[in-house]
C-alpha cells in the first residue's frame, strides 16, 4: 500500500493479482453469480479511487471485501429492480478451494442449499466466516457490523443450519 500511495501504479496491479481470487469468491458466494467478474472489476476501480480514505496500517483484504460486498448488494438490488429472473451462478467447482473437493458433491450441495435458504443477514455472516474463511474481525469489517453482531448472528445462523440439517453435523 505504501508503494501504491507513493504513486507506483504497478504496485496496485500486484494487489489486484493477490486479492482477485478471494474477491471473486466473495462476489459469487454473496450472490453476484454471472456478474461476479463485473463486481470484482468495479470493486477494484472503486477501491483505487478511494485509496485516500484507506486507513494507514489497516488490512487491505477486509477493506476490499467490504467494497465487494457493497458492490454485490448494488448489483442484486439492480437485478431485482430490472426483473425477478433467476440468478445465474458460476459453477461452484470452479471457485471452491481444492480442500472443498474432498467433501462429497451431494453433501456440499445440501449444505450450500441450506445456507442459501437462510435469511440474508445469516447467509452473509456464514458466507464470510466459513466459505470465505474470514475471522470475526474481518467479517465485521466486510459486513460493516460490530463484532458482537457478527458473533450473535453467526450463532443464530448455525442454529438454523442445525435445524435444517438435523441428521448432519454442523460445526458449532
Amino acid at each position: 500500500m505504501a508503494r501504491v500511495r507513493g504513486g507506483e501504479s504497478a504496485a496496485y496491479g500486484e494487489l489486484v493479482v493477490l486479492h482477485a481470487q478471494v474477491a471473486k469468491r466473495t462476489a459469487v458466494f454473496l450472490g453476484a453469480g454471472a456478474d461476479a467478474d463485473d463486481v470484482v472489476q468495479e470493486s477494484f476501480v472503486k477501491a483505487y479511487r478511494a485509496l485516500g480514505s484507506f486507513r494507514t496500517g489497516a488490512a487491505f483484504r477486509p477493506w476490499l471485501l467490504r467494497i465487494v460486498a457493497n458492490e454485490t448488494r448494488n448489483v442484486l438490488r439492480s437485478r431485482s429492480r430490472r426483473s425477478h429472473r433467476e440468478e445465474l451462478a458460476a459453477p461452484l467447482d470452479v471457485v471452491l478451494d481444492p480442500a472443498e473437493h474432498a467433501v462429497s458433491l451431494e453433501r456440499r450441495r445440501e449444505l450450500l442449499e441450506a445456507v442459501r435458504s437462510l435469511p440474508e443477514t445469516f447467509r452473509l455472516v456464514v458466507t464470510c466466516r466459513y466459505l470465505l474463511d474470514l475471522d470475526e474481525q474481518e467479517t465485521a469489517v466486510v459486513l460493516g457490523w460490530p463484532r458482537g453482531t457478527v458473533k450473535s448472528r453467526l450463532h443464530r445462523a448455525l442454529g438454523r443450519l442445525r435445524d435444517s440439517l438435523p441428521d448432519k453435523e454442523v460445526q458449532r
